[in-house]
């Protein structure tokens, strides 16, 4: 049997932890109250649920009746942004121009539907946004994706939420990409709602949750009963829930050694490439970066076929491919680089257990592909 390509792709999705298989399993076979029922089993699950809000909410200094559970990062972000608008008078939002799909396409159902105007903030070169260019009158709504997924770059967030603030609106943060991998604290980011996914810091896929700081006024997007303060109607999904519960608990208890750990092993990835890829270029910034994110370009490569090439690599890259076409990352070029190094950029994120002898053996292949 072939063993699998080395996995560098911790940012499109993590594997579950063993920890959270096995909190998962009972709620799947003989746990299967449902939390709305009085009966023994429905009270069961419902202090399941409520375990579960208790673990994720401490990972965001958050309290548990400020956590509503979703069914992922996509599901969360559409009702802070669609389900806040309902709510904002001023009908003017503000957000980047390297937004995730999740955060763009809820922003542009307001402009195209209700009316909105959306103001997206250009970036730097190290992918960070340039708040110079907020708007001056009234703001409804400013969300922003706390860490690029493709980039690794950490964004502004407490300084847009201050200024959005002083402008009189609410204030959302995509965290789905930096929960799980560097300190995320709802307060210290000043953000009124924050989004997180499970399946990006080893739990289950299907299922993530919202932070909505108290007081601040929601609206659902999808009718029906009370579940979840009436934010997210339907029977919750239990076993899911609890699942991100465990790996809540899990991030926070490993989160200080594997921050260290993995920044360690990034620059050592990056290290041992720029040695061996002459003109290989770092496009992930040194600072201000999710310790396990690294991306790499080489300008006259495509990074597709450098995957394809290696073999020996699980990793992404900054293209997108249509009907066999390639066609540079929209985030690259927003960055200033130009259409030809887009195209030849890799993503490498690296997980909990990457080794250095994984890096080692990562680089070698990959500076075989790229023709160092």
């Amino acid at each position: 049997m072939t063993a699998d390509p080395l996995y560098l792709d911790h940012n499109a999705t993590t594997p579950i932890a063993r920890e959270v298989a096995e909190a998962v399993w009972p709620h799947l076979t003989q746990d299967f109250g449902n939390p709305s029922s009085a009966s023994v089993q429905g009270r069961r699950a419902r202090a399941a649920v409520d375990h579960a809000r208790e673990q994720v909410a401490a990972l965001v200094g958050a309290e548990p009746d400020e956590i509503v559970f979703t069914s992922g990062g996509t599901e969360a972000n559409n009702i802070a942004i669609r389900g806040a608008a309902r709510h904002l008078a001023t009908r003017v939002a503000v957000t980047s121009c390297v937004e995730h799909p999740a955060t763009a396409a809820p922003l542009a159902h307001l402009r195209e539907h209700h009316g909105w105007r959306v103001h997206e903030l250009p970036v730097d070169g190290a992918c960070r946004v340039v708040l110079d260019e907020m708007p001056s009158g009234a703001v409804g709504l400013g969300t922003l994706i706390l860490a690029h997924n493709e980039t690794g770059a950490i964004q502004p967030v407490p300084e847009l939420a201050e200024r959005v603030h002083r402008l009189g609106g609410l204030v959302h943060a995509d965290a789905a990409q930096a929960v799980g991998k560097i300190p995320v604290a709802a307060d210290d980011l000043g953000v009124d709602l924050l989004s997180i996914a499970g399946h990006k810091l080893y739990g289950p896929k299907g299922v993530g949750a919202l932070y909505v700081r108290r007081g601040t006024r929601v609206a659902p997007v999808v009718l029906g009963a009370g579940q979840e303060r009436g934010l997210r109607p339907g029977t919750e999904n239990v076993a899911l829930i609890v699942g991100l519960g465990v790996a809540a608990e899990l991030a926070a208890k490993v989160l200080a050694t594997e921050v260290e750990r993995q920044s360690a092993l990034r620059e050592a990835l990056w290290d041992k490439l720029a040695r061996a890829v002459p003109g290989l270029v770092r496009v992930s910034p040194e600072q201000a970066c999710l310790p396990n994110t690294l991306m790499v370009a080489l300008p006259g490569r495509v990074g597709a076929h450098v995957l394809e090439a290696v073999g020996d690599v699980s990793a992404s890259t900054g293209s997108a491919c249509h009907a066999g076409v390639h066609s540079p990352n929209a985030a690259l070029l927003a960055m200033g680089l130009d259409a030809d190094t887009a195209l030849g950029a890799l993503r490498l994120s690296l997980g909990r257990s990457t080794s250095i002898a994984d890096v080692e053996s990562a680089a070698t292949a990959l500076a075989r592909g790229l023709g160092g």
